[in-house]
């Protein structure tokens, strides 16, 4: 019998990667400057260079996060790795473990914390609505947790969860703190050191504007000091904060090797931690929630329904829209990608088959490239009355919505495809 595996015809053909509008829930597209440092020459994971940019990195997340907590970097994962992360150091068999669950972040919280033996114990909310400080107190006498798990961005759900005041909450009840920012950090304000938050993580492919593969992580004295005093030893040796912190220099100690890490996405998200601190975090943060507020009422104008009724709970960075009873998601999504290289994201877990999900994250919530898709007016006869008037809203979603081509003096005739292109490849050049 022959064994011979012989090379895949795929493999043999030149690769070929369209550009695409991401505006979905994630990852958002690269700026120019972080593709170009991912064409910069490898390095090894313990090469001078490759610390050098791990220091940096350290300090830029520290910066994001507001902390001056030692212990902050980025472990190699996705985003989901640093909820595994959190769990896995602070979690023991039967401790309890009190999870607010508003969309699909928190049921996989639960779910993992459990996997750890946790005593989980969930508070819900229906999808579309936070938790009020009056609600997690009440929790918090009620279960007596050793912790307290929240998503400050829901990006299932679009929803934004305030943060002040649930540390000292925390602390009153003797009870740790992780949050997870995957969704919102650099698009909202986040206070770490400030709100008292004892584990923080996020990922690099949303508003930090690199691609996915590191989970930026951040642990403060009391969390450490939970670890520290563990029954039974950290289970899983990937995820040991006391090892992965000391190849972060977290320690002042002599770093020594724990995994090979990647010095090209290292130096993405060094990149886009760096343009943040040019644009200052303020800045940053206002820049997403103009965008959001624009779209919300392009949306608006076109006859859509915003999914969160609660304007203040509203997550500027990811929108969800209610699909209309004439609407065929589906449909609209192949449309859109086929047409203009666009992502729409359907609805995620509870939010499944009600919504489609709009993302403006980092590289791509910018007012211009908002304005570049706004010139046209309004159509006529679909999701909204003929006399309606549309003050700012998206060309796609007029385009794609209406199912027509779109005419427009503005554009020299051009096709709301190529006003899109021409949008995306003016943002490309700058």
């Amino acid at each position: 019998m022959d064994s011979y595996v012989g090379p895949p015809a795929s493999l043999l053909k030149p690769l070929s990667i369209p550009n695409k509008v991401l505006l979905g829930a994630g990852p958002a597209n690269c700026s120019p400057r972080v593709l170009h440092a991912m064409s910069l020459p490898v390095l090894g994971h313990l090469h001078p260079e490759c610390t050098q940019l791990m220091d940096e990195v350290k300090v830029g997340l520290q910066y994001v996060f507001q902390t001056k907590n030692p212990v902050t970097l980025a472990v190699s994962a996705s985003g989901h790795g640093g909820m595994e992360m959190a769990m896995c150091n602070l979690v023991e068999p039967g401790d309890v473990v009190l999870v607010t669950v508003a969309g699909i972040w928190g049921k996989r919280a639960a779910d993992i914390a459990a996997r750890y033996g946790a005593d989980v114990r969930i508070l819900e909310k229906n999808p579309g609505e936070n938790f009020c400080l009056r609600i997690l107190e009440s929790a918090l006498a009620r279960h007596r947790p050793v912790l307290l798990f929240l998503v400050q961005g829901e990006s299932s759900t679009g929803v934004y969860q305030p943060l002040q005041g649930v540390g000292p909450l925390c602390r009153r009840y003797d009870c740790l703190l992780v949050v997870d920012t995957v969704a919102s950090l650099g698009g909202v304000s986040v206070q770490t050191d400030q709100w008292e938050i004892d584990v923080i993580y996020s990922g690099s492919q949303k508003v930090l504007g690199s691609p996915a593969g590191l989970a930026p992580i951040s642990f403060n004295s009391r969390a450490l000091s939970k670890i520290e005093s563990r029954k039974t030893p950290v289970s899983v040796f990937y995820w040991d904060v006391k090892h992965l912190s000391n190849y972060w220099a977290c320690s002042g100690e002599p770093r020594q090797y724990h995994h090979t890490i990647s010095s090209t996405l290292v130096s993405a998200l060094r990149e886009g931690l760096a343009i943040i601190a040019e644009e200052g975090l303020e800045r940053c943060t206002a820049r997403h929630s103009a965008c959001a507020k624009r779209l919300h009422n392009g949306l608006r104008g076109l006859g859509l329904e915003l999914f969160v009724e609660k304007e203040d709970a509203r997550l500027p960075t990811i929108t969800t829209v209610r699909i209309p009873a004439n609407l065929d998601l589906k449909a609209l999504q192949d449309y859109a990608m086929k047409n203009y290289a666009i992502e729409i994201a359907g609805g995620l877990g509870p939010t499944a088959g009600q919504v489609f999900r709009i993302g403006l994250m980092g590289y791509n919530a910018t007012a211009d490239k908002v304005d570049l898709v706004l010139k046209a007016g309004p159509p006529t006869g679909y999701l909204q009355p003929p006399s309606a008037k549309i003050s700012s809203g998206l060309l796609w979603a007029r385009e794609v919505l209406a199912g027509w081509s779109l005419r427009s003096s503005v554009s020299g005739g051009m096709t709301a495809g190529h006003c899109l292109q021409q949008a995306f490849l003016s943002g490309l050049k700058e």
